[in-house]
């Protein structure tokens, strides 16, 4: 039996990186997923590769910087299976990164909110309903960046210590009906991170920077921490963050 047998679980920036290995590695578990992506074919070539390995996966395209299209994408996922067991918030699109403070727009910092703190938000208030029914789980995603509050990295990593808030204020209030609200702050060689490396050397040199000399790997390192977080070895952990970033912010977690 799979860890997560019987259990449906919406993962929002499921086509590719982080998300996708979340998406599969759950699907292998037993979980049925919403594969939730802005990208139509990122969505459809995730849906593929877990019915191809046997797993039980619907794609929904979804912008989720627009309140309606969540509304949506959380009505579909229920209309094709029946519920939300797990709420995966994932999606952030890694625009304008190494941006001075003065240089930093006010569309820049509502650009970040948007895809990031609001899009967690409507996600986990859609989905609470059936959360609640079903005693469910929300994983959420922060940043190193955030909680060191990295230079050149304001919209981004103050969109994400908001969301750390936010799960935080989740955790406390939502644990009478029996949901976990925790929160990852991974470092990874996703798509965004390899063309940041690629093209800023500041990003380089914090990659070579952390503890173990490397960034986690989305599907060996980062998807089976959410798989922990998903299952149930993590009935007790609640409004907590894991820093699942090789030693990059040692302590910083809290």
């Amino acid at each position: 039996m799979g860890q997560l047998d019987g259990k449906i679980a919406l993962i929002t920036g499921a086509g590719r990186g982080i998300g996708r290995a979340a998406a599969e590695l759950f699907a292998a578990e037993g979980a049925r997923v919403a594969v939730v992506s802005r990208s139509r074919a990122g969505v459809d070539a995730v849906v593929e590769a877990i019915r191809a390995a046997g797993g039980t996966a619907a794609g929904i395209a979804c912008d989720v910087t627009d309140a309606a299209q969540i509304t949506r994408a959380v009505a579909e996922t229920v209309a094709a299976f029946g519920s939300v067991d797990i709420l995966v918030n994932n999606a952030h699109d890694t625009r304008d990164l190494q941006v001075s403070f003065l240089e930093t727009s006010d569309d820049m910092l509502q650009a970040h909110m948007d895809m990031g703190f609001f899009a967690t938000v409507r996600f986990m208030r859609a989905c609470f309903p059936y959360l609640k029914e079903r005693r469910g789980r929300v994983i959420n995603f922060g940043s190193v960046v955030g909680v060191q509050g990295s230079p050149k990295m304001l919209a981004y990593g103050a969109a994400k210590e908001a969301i750390r808030q936010a799960t935080r204020v989740a955790a406390r209030e939502w644990g009478k009906f029996g949901i976990n609200v925790n929160c990852v702050c991974p470092t990874a060689v996703t798509d965004g991170l390899a063309d940041a490396i690629r093209n800023e050397p500041a990003v380089a040199n914090f990659v070579k920077a952390i503890p173990l000399r490397r960034a986690g790997d989305p599907a060996a390192d980062i998807a089976p921490i959410l798989l922990f977080l998903a299952g149930p070895a993590s009935g007790y952990l609640t409004g907590h963050t894991l820093m699942a970033d090789g030693g990059a912010a040692i302590d910083a977690g809290r």
